[in-house]
């Protein structure tokens, strides 16, 4: 690997032989893996432990102490149509046909074809696409004032996950976990769940934070463990596939120890860290991850009460990683993009995750980890108010002046609507909620001043609401 004189400085003429850098590094390095060691044993002093660990990883505290200890993104991708779902707009049935007063005079009003009823003690109106899910409305806060700029998917989608519309920035969940840590440090403290499709990697990705604290994407359209973690079994694939521990072990130092040179003798390299992090990551996942992902280990009672779909089989995956200590986990339930046959479009949609959300949330208050978790469902904006098609083929446009998303569980006050959009739900108009305005929120509910949790690149502090931000103070408890 080293020749004798294998690190030269062209400009000062500094030789370094290889008996002197392990003679230099040797120490420091050996007592370095012991204080590893030794933390995780729990040997070292608690101060010592908490103040010198060793992972970027490992558990920290934020500003403040909260209830909520874990975030679950259900990410409606496609817009759903707020209209139809959550914002009942009764002006809309009485215009339907007929030019919006003040809007497109080519568009015509389109009512809902759903009826909303009161649910709950709160009363707050809710769909009928939503059988299930009504059950838990006592626990929703429903933000009927959501806004946003660019009605673009991709571009929308982005502007969700990282607030930034322009540069590729952290997502939210890359944020969540530089700032607080994970709580189980041989899985991923950030995971994306989808059943097949290939979204952008830029609504899981850690940008310009080093690369350990970056999405893991994983495609869950096969039940099989080996297929669904990328170098689950050996670090380097399918090509290796008789590789010990101890060998796959020795390989990731060789890896980490070059890069170490790289970076002193050139610069970090974030894509490079970002998959050497996820090497890593695969070989401390070869035993806890064959277990949180085998669903076969759930009783059938349970399995059923999700429902035997891709996407009840993504809510079972989601709470057995709560329950594992991950810190936060997205969930890709998309299929929302309705530009025709709405009626029967949505309602099909909607019944494909309605009872495995509601069961999400029925399993986390029967084991006790509701409390400490925020549930978020929504898209990346919303539908017009107005039809593409009227008739049989009616269908909504994209949106980005008003949409509806939900919270529930640590820290949220449910049973409430927050916000309104006009009588139409063209615009939002009381109580607006900017995408910066949702993460600053997020942050608060998980311990941050979101004006506090920073990190400096390229000579600037950046941070996950950019310079915007205000809490929505009315949704928390």
């Amino acid at each position: 690997m080293f020749q004798d004189n294998f690190c030269k400085d062209t400009e000062h003429k500094v030789y370094t032989s290889r008996r002197d850098f392990l003679h230099k590094t040797g120490n420091g390095m050996g007592f370095l893996g012991l204080a590893g060691l030794l933390a995780q044993d729990g040997l070292l002093a608690p101060q010592a432990n908490a103040a010198s660990s060793l992972s970027p990883l490992a558990p920290k505290q934020g500003h403040f102490a909260t209830k909520a200890q874990h975030i679950v993104q259900i990410f409606a991708s496609g817009a759903p149509s707020h209209v139809d779902t959550w914002d009942y707009k009764p002006a809309l049935k009485k215009y339907h046909g007929k030019p919006i007063p003040g809007g497109n005079k080519n568009r015509a009003a389109m009512g809902t074809p759903f009826e909303f009823k009161k649910e709950g003690q709160s009363g707050v109106r809710v769909s009928e696409v939503w059988p299930n899910l009504k059950e838990w409305i006592d626990d929703m806060a429903v933000i009927n004032s959501m806004y946003t700029e660019i009605p673009s998917h991709s571009v929308a989608s982005v502007m969700m996950n990282t607030g930034s519309l322009r540069l590729p920035k952290p997502s939210w969940g890359s944020w969540m976990l530089y700032g607080l840590g994970t709580l189980n440090q041989n899985l991923p403290g950030f995971i994306s769940l989808r059943a097949g499709g290939s979204p952008d990697a830029a609504n899981w990705q850690s940008a310009f934070l080093p690369g350990v604290f970056q999405g893991t994407s994983i495609n869950t359209s096969s039940p099989r463990v080996e297929d669904m973690v990328r170098h689950i079994r050996s670090p380097y694939g399918a090509e290796n596939p008789g590789l010990q521990r101890s060998e796959q072990r020795r390989q990731l130092d060789l890896v980490h120890m070059m890069n170490s040179l790289h970076s002193y003798r050139l610069k970090k390299d974030s894509r490079l860290e970002a998959q050497i992090a996820s090497y890593e990551m695969a070989f401390k996942m070869q035993t806890e991850a064959m277990d949180a992902f085998d669903l076969s280990k759930e009783p059938e009672k349970i399995r059923e009460m999700y429902g035997n779909t891709s996407q009840g089989r993504n809510m079972l995956l989601a709470r057995r990683l709560i329950e594992r200590g991950v810190r936060c986990i997205q969930v890709f339930a998309g299929g929302w993009d309705h530009h025709n046959n709405l009626r029967t479009n949505l309602r099909n949609r909607a019944a494909d995750v309605d009872k495995p959300i509601a069961a999400f949330i029925k399993d986390l208050k029967q084991r006790g980890l509701f409390d400490n978790t925020i549930v978020m469902w929504g898209g990346e904006f919303g539908r017009t108010p107005s039809s593409q098609n009227l008739g049989a083929q009616e269908g909504r446009d994209h949106h980005s002046r008003a949409f509806s998303m939900w919270l529930a569980g640590g820290g949220i006050k449910g049973g409430q609507n927050y916000g309104e959009s006009d009588e139409f739900g063209n615009k939002a108009v009381n109580d607006r909620v900017h995408i910066h305005d949702l993460h600053a929120t997020l942050l608060a509910l998980m311990g941050f001043n979101h004006k506090g949790l920073t990190y400096r690149y390229n000579g600037r502090d950046f941070r996950l609401t950019d310079n915007f931000g205000n809490i929505l103070k009315k949704i928390i408890a």
